[in-house]
């Protein structure tokens, strides 16, 4: 484990490092993220590690607002819970992903053991959205977002406070692209919830 952090520290973050040598379990991975609350993993279908730091103060904040909406719609709507960007999911695939908000149904999350509920839960949200930082690479969230459509999502966001702009994810349908709106709907994912973007650009 010592030679991956190695590699990180002469790397720029986030990075991928290959760990298919490692053969890391899924208690290892879990235990890996335990002893380093100060970085943020993920690991691919591929099983590349990804490597992300803490974010920045103003990346941080708008996050605190998206979570802070979504949640609030959730406990009035009350089918389904909210997860924040620490919270890690196994998808079908096996990559382990955190998206920086999510929204599962209950019914869903309730057939899960409380085994499962403790680490990273074998479920892909019904719900992603991830929020691209000023370091993020585009592409590389585009792909993150068809991958948990790929797994069975049911919608996503991409928000890009850069060139704001909302690229919504929809199953089976060609990714629409928002530029500069006010508000973003849940469609019938998340009834009656519209986003209010107005602070974040």
């Amino acid at each position: 484990m010592t030679d991956i952090f190695e590699q990180v520290a002469r790397t720029a973050l986030p990075v991928a490092v290959d760990v298919h040598a490692l053969q890391l379990t899924d208690a290892q991975f879990l235990q890996l993220c335990r002893d380093n609350r100060d970085l943020r993993f993920e690991l691919t279908a591929e099983a590349a590690l990804i490597i992300m730091p803490p974010t920045g103060s103003l990346t941080g904040w708008r996050n605190a607002d998206i979570n802070y909406q979504l949640t609030a719609w959730a406990k009035g709507d009350g089918t389904g819970l909210t997860f924040d960007s620490s919270t890690g999911f196994k998808l079908p695939n096996g990559a382990k992903r955190s998206p920086d908000a999510a929204w599962i149904k209950r019914d869903r999350w309730d057939v899960l053991t409380d085994q499962e509920k403790e680490g990273f839960a074998p479920i892909c949200p019904d719900f992603v959205l991830e929020l691209r930082s000023a370091d993020d690479s585009l592409p590389a969230l585009q792909d993150k977002m068809a991958e948990y459509l790929d797994n069975g999502a049911q919608l996503g966001w991409l928000i890009d406070p850069k060139d704001k702009r909302v690229y919504v994810y929809r199953p089976g349908q060609s990714v629409e692209c928002l530029e500069q709106p006010e508000g973003v709907s849940g469609d019938a994912i998340l009834p009656a919830f519209v986003f209010n973007l107005k602070g974040l650009w």
